[in-house]
């Protein structure tokens, strides 16, 4: 050990000699395992954002949107033809749907229907637009959300229509910052809600999963979908009172409770005649996804009399999907950052064997007092694998800079590994030892008498 750990020394007095020739041989080395690890970063943080994605959305959940500006179904220009296309009528997303999916369907386990309309609330003379959802409890566990305090919706509250709600933590944060809310009466629009729980705080990129229909839960107040549709409104009942009654104004009759509602008013809600505006299906299996989508189609579309006036997704094949499309770029940019190790590789090999050649008569002098092929080629191994490690060490840290400047200056998340350290720490000493190994084999054949007449 003694006789490797001297020949070490010498390698790295030789590597320190020649210090700008040994930092620009590592260069290809730094740079790229610092690409490796960036790289390797940003498919991490790619596939967190996936992930977290999935878990805002539900894991096997089907979403079926409700439509109301289907246009333009083969009409045609004669008057009989467009006799028929008038008579066309669907009764839209309704409670019935949701009860005949989760009744019909073998391999639904949870439906989640779910209404909901933009309005004020109203505490203390604080205001603030805010959603109002009517849900079931399903909807919590198909969310995957629960309460930070308080209780969940009976079912005879449910039953009722009781005026109570759980609201998100935003809420209580904007209206209830030192108190406690449950118990406490809030006004949504017209009517009273007295809070019985608060979510717990829901994390995740919102942004991202937006246009398929998920909101941010922290800002929402929830309530028992029959309270919504009895206290609040109705679409289906205000559509059907409202051709009754001239399009003027609407009573619907509930138990002893009698509401009055105008539909005069234009705007794109009077032209929806959805009771829900969306009901969200849940799978027992993710293999069974495609099959239960199409089931549900053929469906709701029989439901509706042949119209169409839903759209159903599935986010986590679309989540997936997209994950997929990233794993492929991300292989593409790793695969970029790893010939950067391999240009670096060949770097080493050349400049060694440059090196060689400058020192033939060292090599000469070495192998006359005593020194053994086994220890030229030795000595030069080891002045290519260290050079090697410590480009690896250097771009190990200028990986991680680049992964935090990245994530600072264009907000992609980037999450370091240690798996990425640890893969890229191997391969850059592998490179030494492969690459060098070529240089210093040459060494060794060098033929001392020669080396030493060497000029």
């Amino acid at each position: 050990m003694e006789r490797y750990w001297e020949i070490l020394q010498v390698a790295l007095e030789a590597v320190f000699a020649n210090r700008s020739r040994s930092i620009l041989t590592a260069l290809g080395i730094i740079f790229g395992v610092a690409a490796v690890i960036a790289m390797m970063a940003i498919g991490k943080g790619a596939q967190q954002e996936i992930l977290d994605q999935i878990k805002l959305v539900g894991v096997n959940n089907i979403i079926v949107q409700a439509r109301f500006d289907v246009t333009g179904q083969n009409q045609n220009s004669s008057e009989e033809d467009g006799q028929q296309q008038q008579k066309q009528y669907s009764p839209g997303l309704t409670l019935l749907d949701a009860l005949s999916i989760g009744e019909i369907i073998p391999t639904v386990t949870k439906v989640s229907p779910e209404v909901s309309y933009e309005t004020s609330i109203i505490k203390d003379g604080k205001r603030q637009q805010a959603k109002l959802n009517g849900i079931t409890p399903d909807f919590f566990e198909v969310f995957n959300l629960n309460l930070a305090s308080g209780t969940m919706f009976s079912e005879s509250q449910l039953e009722a229509g009781s005026p109570i709600c759980i609201i998100g933590p935003a809420i209580k944060t904007k209206f209830f910052p030192l108190q406690n809310p449950i118990g406490q009466q809030i006004k949504c629009g017209n009517i009273w809600l007295r809070i019985v729980g608060v979510l717990e705080n829901k994390t995740g990129n919102i942004d991202a999963v937006k246009d398929i229909g998920i909101s941010d839960f922290n800002n929402h107040i929830y309530a028992p979908i029959q309270t919504v549709l009895l206290r609040f409104k109705d679409r289906a009942r205000i559509n059907e009172g409202s051709l009754n009654n001239g399009g003027n104004e609407t009573v619907v009759f509930s138990g002893n409770s009698m509401m009055s509602f105008s539909s005069s008013s234009s705007g794109s809600d009077d032209a929806n005649y959805h009771q829900l505006d969306r009901i969200v299906v849940q799978v027992e299996d993710s293999e069974l996804l495609n099959s239960t989508t199409k089931i549900l189609q053929r469906m709701l579309k029989r439901k509706h009399f042949g119209v169409e006036d839903f759209e159903i997704t599935v986010p986590e094949l679309l989540l997936k999907q997209e994950q997929r499309t990233k794993d492929i770029f991300n292989i593409v940019l790793g695969a970029i950052a790893g010939i950067s190790l391999l240009v670096g590789g060949i770097g080493i090999m050349n400049i060694m064997l440059a090196s060689v050649m400058e020192r033939i008569r060292e090599i000469g002098v070495r192998r006359s007092i005593g020194a053994t092929k086994r220890d030229i080629i030795f000595q030069f191994l080891s002045e290519a694998t260290l050079i090697s490690i410590s480009g690896g060490l250097f771009g190990i840290l200028l990986g991680v800079i680049m992964a935090k400047i990245i994530t600072e200056t264009t907000e992609i998340l980037t999450i370091v590994s240690p798996w990425s350290i640890v893969i890229s720490f191997g391969v850059a000493a592998s490179v030494g030892i492969v690459f060098g190994y070529l240089p210093a084999r040459k060494a060794a054949q060098q033929d001392p008498v020669t080396s030493l007449r060497h000029d």
